[in-house]
């Protein structure tokens, strides 16, 4: 089993739904949730014209392939209706793997750890919040040291947190 770190965002229809949905979609016998942040009302970045995000990120273990995963994710981005049409715009979910173990991938379908993840105040919240001294394969540096440094950027944490109506395996 490895752990990963996976990012949701949606900022289309039902934002808390989408992100609910996106989780229990992707539970199975050979993936499972281990810990989920807070959830984050985010602004946009770089395309900002749209509405702001809720984000969080969840720490999850699984026997999936980092290419499977991908696989997984994207399927389940699909059935909540995403289309990509808006570089960057809006979205009913979005699900990006920032870390598979301490695995470090590029290809020209996925990049792992996520090549965005230090400028990324929206995502660096929520994975501090569970794991502050994780450590970038790459750049050796802690979640916390890459949110110390990261771009200002309005990140508000919910006081409610989701509930989700699903079991882990």
């Amino acid at each position: 089993m490895k752990t990963v770190y996976l990012s949701l965002g949606s900022n289309v229809g039902d934002r808390e739904r989408n992100l609910e949905s996106g989780l229990g979609r992707l539970v199975a016998r050979d993936f499972s949730i281990r810990r989920i942040s807070s959830v984050y009302e985010t602004e946009p970045v770089d395309y900002t014209d749209q509405r702001w995000f809720l984000n969080l990120v969840v720490e999850a273990a699984t026997e999936l392939f980092p290419m499977q995963l991908l696989w997984r994710t994207s399927k389940v981005e699909r059935l909540l209706g995403r289309v990509r049409t808006v570089p960057k715009g809006p979205r009913t979910i979005d699900i990006d793997i920032l870390f598979y173990g301490r695995a470090v991938i590029r290809s020209a379908a996925l990049e792992v750890p996520h090549p965005r993840i230090a400028q990324r105040r929206f995502v660096l919240t929520p994975l501090a919040e569970l794991a502050p001294d994780l450590r970038h394969p790459v750049t050796h540096r802690t979640i916390r040291e890459m949110l110390d440094a990261a771009p200002l950027a309005s990140v508000r944490r919910l006081p409610k947190p989701v509930v989700l109506p699903i079991e882990t395996p």
